[in-house]
């Protein structure tokens, strides 16, 4: 992980942990028709905009791991984290980077998901 961007840490695909819950966090902050596509099982839903007004949604003492679809939002949010005191880290090539890793993307149901 390296450290740029305004003090926010970066993570490639292969430094995030397979699964995600409370002690690990992954923020997905796209939007509900990319998410809808395909995301992360065990992923926490917030979209970019929506995320000052939920910040109470998002546990301070949690591995905080932000993803987008190639990491720009993504990279957007956790500096605002960051700014609200948060440690996130920014998940480098997004969506994109974890499904071209081979880790899997669900739709929620049975079906599998795209990006």
């Amino acid at each position: 992980m390296d450290d740029d961007y305004g003090g926010v840490h970066h993570a490639g695909i292969d430094d995030l942990p397979a699964e995600f819950g409370p002690a690990a966090v992954l923020l997905d902050v796209r939007e509900h028709d990319e998410w809808q596509r395909g995301h992360v099982d065990g992923a926490t839903h917030i979209p970019m905009g929506d995320v000052p007004g939920r910040l109470a949604e998002i546990d301070r003492d949690a591995r905080l791991f932000v993803i987008c679809q190639v990491g720009g939002r993504s990279l957007r949010v956790a500096q605002y984290l960051r700014r609200q005191g948060y440690e996130p880290i920014n998940v480098t090539g997004g969506m994109v980077a974890w499904s071209a890793a081979g880790r899997p993307v669900t739709t929620g149901d049975t079906t599998p998901g795209t990006v």
